[in-house]
């Protein structure tokens, strides 16, 4: 009897000692599973709710950083710009932003100068970055480019800066000029010769303001709201005419030849008004008792086939530098002799954007000396419509000329000089 009530209190005690281990066994299991491990430690940030699909429609470039400095979320503006590299963002001064924003919570914003990515010169990029909090880990970056704001910018603020400098010559002479008439009243040859001066000013002012309207008109109206089939003979015999007073003045000969019954599609009066300004240009720049030339055919080019008018002439020409400026507005190869022309340094400005927005080009071929040849292509009346519908906006590059060598056509060759 000892013996088996020992054995059976042996076996309870067995029995309770193994439930205990078990139970604190399993107590340890779940207190092991819920102690964070190394790996549980760093947790991915998570964008609060809706935070991604705004960001996938700003048209800002977006970069979303976490406590690390590590990118969390970057927009495909943001490689294209070269914020982001190997997960990290590669702007110092924008790091730093992020830094102080996540120390403090201020919003930030500041204006950089970035070098771009790819080329060899030393163009900047300007940006606007902004950072701000987003939520209580994550930093949120914004970066908007403003490169080509600034151009633009530049370019208008050029612009006026030079009309008013046009203006104010005009102005001031015919200013001084009234004033001498007033005190040389008692001489009448005095008041005459004065006179005829205020009359020279005057229609220079007359033409600078008129060439004004004519580019704002040219850069603001669609030229294929009111577009027809046009000849080529009507625009080329309308240009001579306009000129013929002025040729004939310095015995200049004016020939027009080429390829007969071409049409184009268009504005009458732009395009009119484009080739009249080259004509024109090549008789005031050309010395007397030369040639003129104005020339029409039909090439083929990639999308349908193109009208090229060239207007050559023997006169003075233009350098390799000035041939990348002369379409920009108010520049003048020669500002003496435009003076001297009552040239105005819009003419072929205008030239520009009215083959720009009719789907053409202008080229120029020139040498110092020998003359200069300015070509218009323009799409031929039929395939005009789809060509005009993708033509460039003019704007985006007018701090430079067109050029033979940024042309997919040959230039004319060079014309002969008259003996």
């Amino acid at each position: 009897m000892d013996v088996n009530a020992a054995v059976a209190a042996a076996a309870a005690i067995a029995g309770v000692l193994t439930g205990v281990i078990a139970m604190l066994a399993f107590r340890w299991s779940e207190r092991d599973q819920k102690r964070p491990t190394r790996t549980s430690l760093h947790i991915d940030p998570v964008l609060p709710p809706g935070v991604d699909t705004v960001l996938s429609v700003l048209r800002s470039s977006a970069v979303v950083l976490d406590e690390a400095d590590a990118v969390v979320k970057a927009s495909s503006a943001a490689y294209a710009l070269g914020l982001v590299r190997g997960g990290k963002l590669a702007v110092e001064p924008m790091l730093q932003m992020a830094r102080d924003t996540r120390r403090d919570g201020e919003i930030r914003q500041v204006e950089l100068d970035l070098p771009r990515r790819g080329t060899g010169r030393g163009e900047a990029l300007a940006v606007s970055a902004r950072v701000a909090p987003l939520g209580s880990r994550l930093v949120l970056l914004l970066v908007e480019d403003l490169t080509e704001a600034r151009r633009i910018e530049a370019v208008r603020r050029d612009f006026v800066a030079n009309v008013s400098h046009e203006l104010k010559t005009p102005v001031g002479a015919l200013s001084l000029l009234s004033e001498a008439v007033m005190d040389a009243s008692d001489d009448p040859e005095a008041v005459q010769r004065f006179a005829g001066r205020m009359q020279i000013e005057a229609t220079r002012l007359t033409n600078l303001v008129q060439e004004l309207i004519d580019l704002s008109r040219v850069q603001n109206d669609d030229p294929l709201e009111d577009a027809e089939p046009i000849r080529v003979d009507e625009l080329v015999a309308e240009a001579v005419d306009r000129c013929r007073h002025q040729a004939g003045t310095k015995q200049i000969t004016m020939a027009a030849g080429g390829t007969a019954d071409l049409h184009v599609w268009g504005n009458r009066g732009q395009l009119a008004a484009a080739l009249g300004n080259l004509v024109e240009n090549a008789v005031n720049y050309s010395p007397a008792r030369t040639r003129v030339g104005i020339a029409a055919r039909r090439i083929s080019a990639p999308g349908g086939d193109m009208i090229e008018l060239a207007v050559t002439d023997q006169g003075i020409g233009i350098s390799e530098k000035d041939k990348e400026r002369v379409f920009e507005r108010f520049y003048r190869v020669d500002p003496a002799r435009s003076r001297a022309t009552g040239g105005t340094g819009l003419g072929l400005a205008i030239v520009k954007h009215v083959v720009a927005s009719h789907g053409g080009e202008v080229t120029v071929w020139s040498a110092e000396g020998q003359g200069s040849t300015f070509t218009l292509r323009l799409p031929e009346a039929g395939a005009a419509r789809d060509r005009a519908s993708q033509h460039p906006d003019p704007d985006l590059d007018d701090e430079a000329g067109s050029s033979p060598e940024s042309s997919p056509y040959e230039p004319l060759p060079a014309p002969e000089v008259l003996p």
